[in-house]
């Protein structure tokens, strides 16, 4: 009788564990963001997306004038089959890996030569292919979720980061 109530009481805990763990919120879900260049070329970018919950993110979260993974979990992706003009600067097709840099005015894109890491820590500056300048501005509204996404503009899209009430955003075209 001990035994088959053991085995009960096991099984009931199992049954517990099981949906506690499939009820729960992912934090920073997996999200992502394409750009269509035409004549089948792309832009798509793989991140986490953060939530805010009620924390003060730029400035606090996120420290001004460092190295930011731009999203949360594993290093976020940016892979484009087309070259590519970012910020003015010259950027070839391929895979590369995004990072930030914020600060209150303006910010700083670093696409990084190295990939297939965590998303932190930044491997250095001798990973960086290319830094460019990112123009910040407010948002219309608080943005809870960090989100990456493109508007499409001529012969290319801008890509703009949102999250609380920060907007950083740069041109990209096709060459």
């Amino acid at each position: 009788m001990q035994r088959r109530l053991a085995i009960i009481g096991m099984a009931a805990l199992s049954l517990m564990a099981a949906q506690t763990s499939c009820g729960q919120k992912r934090t920073s879900p997996p999200a992502n963001a394409q750009c269509e260049l035409g004549g089948g070329k792309t832009i798509t970018v793989d991140y986490s997306s953060p939530r805010a919950d009620g924390r003060k993110i730029y400035g606090g979260l996120v420290p001004y004038g460092e190295v930011w993974r731009a999203g949360a979990n594993k290093a976020t992706t940016f892979v484009t089959t087309a070259d590519l003009k970012v910020g003015g600067k010259d950027v070839p097709a391929g895979n590369y890996t995004l990072f930030a840099i914020p600060t209150a005015d303006k910010w700083t894109l670093i696409i990084s030569k190295k990939t297939g890491e965590w998303g932190i820590p930044y491997p250095g500056a001798d990973s960086d292919f290319v830094r460019v300048d990112m123009k910040a501005s407010k948002t219309p509204s608080m943005v809870e979720n960090f989100t990456i996404a493109f508007d499409k503009s001529g012969s290319g899209c801008t890509m703009r980061l949102d999250w609380e009430t920060t907007r950083a955003s740069v041109e990209i075209a096709a060459k």
